[in-house]
């Protein structure tokens, strides 16, 4: 599965994907895009204006899942997705970022035309479990929702690369975000060293295994091959209760929890 956006480099990592991917075996692929409200034209019909761009950008005929970005209007948006899946150019619904009365209240909308909800993507980390606290994973799970995770290793934060003495690029967004926890990250960071030793894998591969275990689908954001070669390690791990518990209380004793501009707390 790839994941993107239209306003992900406004347009231009969906034409990347489609560049990538036009001579693949298209039933091979899982294409993942987003109509994000922030952007919509004012239209009664901004969802397929915007999904028309994506498909040409992705140079495809349909995407597999399309999502709501987040929950601008709940009731404006939702309606729209409709006859997109109706067209057979929209496959599966997904929403990204709404907490559980948000989906709850989509899922509604939906069923009155006996469509539901397939996929939800929201931030989830070891610095993040609001979607688990809130309930939101456990609703899931009820209602055959895959539950797609996003930021799991916090943009490098929890990779072990980064630290006070070796902090993210200065002036950098996330240097804005997580220099001024790197102390307190430190010994979360050492917990999570101390689990993968075990398992003969890497910081960032126990991060991403947690969310697994979670019952979660990681969406890994990769730059280089050894990325892939660490998602594939990650989905191998099989961590038991106890370390779980570990990383979580060690989670909770550094103090951090990171929630971005355009999200919430789902709790």
């Amino acid at each position: 599965m790839w994941d993107t956006a239209a306003v992900y480099g406004m347009g231009a990592s969906e034409q990347i994907l489609g560049n990538l991917s036009k001579n693949e075996n298209r039933s091979a692929l899982l294409i993942s895009t987003k109509f994000t409200p922030q952007i919509a034209e004012k239209t009664s019909e901004a969802a397929k204006q915007m999904l028309s761009g994506s498909l040409e950008r992705l140079q495809t005929s349909y995407v597999d899942i399309y999502w709501i970005h987040n929950p601008a209007n709940v009731d404006k948006w939702t309606p729209q997705l409709i006859s997109l899946v109706e067209s057979g150019k929209v496959k599966y619904i997904g929403v990204s970022n709404h907490n559980l009365a948000e989906i709850q209240q989509a899922q509604a909308i939906l069923n009155k035309h006996n469509l539901k909800i397939s996929a939800v993507q929201n931030h989830l980390s070891l610095l993040n479990r609001s979607s688990e606290t809130s309930g939101i994973i456990d609703y899931c799970k009820e209602n055959d929702i895959t539950f797609f995770s996003y930021m799991v290793l916090e943009q490098g934060a929890l990779s072990g690369k980064y630290t006070t003495k070796t902090p993210f690029p200065e002036h950098s967004e996330r240097a804005k975000i997580y220099n001024d926890n790197l102390e307190s990250l430190e010994e979360l960071i050492s917990t999570i060293q101390g689990v993968a030793s075990v398992h003969d894998a890497t910081v960032s591969e126990i991060a991403a295994a947690w969310a697994i275990s979670k019952g979660t689908v990681p969406i890994i954001g990769v730059t280089k091959v050894n990325h892939v070669d660490d998602a594939f390690k990650a989905s191998q791990i099989s961590l038991t209760e106890n370390e779980i518990r570990t990383l979580e209380n060690a989670a909770d004793n550094s103090g951090i929890i990171i929630v971005r501009e355009w999200e919430k707390e789902m709790n």
